[in-house]
């Protein structure tokens, strides 16, 4: 099972807001219960090129119409490049990237913790992934 996480950079640093993300972290994770693991598989950078990924993730302010079949296109383009994945961790998702994800298989699992540090966030959720 796979298990995909925003990311800043390669230092793992979780990135709140999935659509915006500049990286996902995709994990692999084995083992049942209280014998779960999660390893590092790749780091794939988010495929969007309609958005500036050093912006701060909380300053975003859209200024284009959310229904335009470009921007729709955008946020597919991230559902189509972790198609392998089964889940994806997410503190931000705006409708658009909900659905490229949920369009493709892969559940949101929600994360409101407070740690930005993906094996704490894992094992944290790990009993969501199932």
């Amino acid at each position: 099972m796979k298990i995909a996480i925003p990311v800043k950079d390669e230092n793992l640093i979780f990135f709140p807001n999935a659509g915006h993300t500049p990286k996902f972290a995709i994990y692999q994770m084995s083992g049942t219960g209280v014998f779960k693991s999660f390893v590092l598989e790749n780091i794939k950078n988010n495929p969007r090129t309609d958005i500036d990924h050093d912006h701060p993730e909380d300053d975003h302010q859209c200024n284009h119409d959310h229904d335009d079949a470009d921007h729709i296109e955008q946020h597919n383009k991230m559902g189509r490049v972790l198609t392998d994945c089964n889940y994806i961790v997410v503190k931000k998702a705006c409708k658009n990237t909900a659905k490229s994800f949920t369009s493709v298989g892969i559940k949101l699992v929600k994360y409101n913790g407070d740690s930005f540090q993906t094996g704490d966030i894992l094992k944290e959720l790990s009993g969501k992934f199932i």
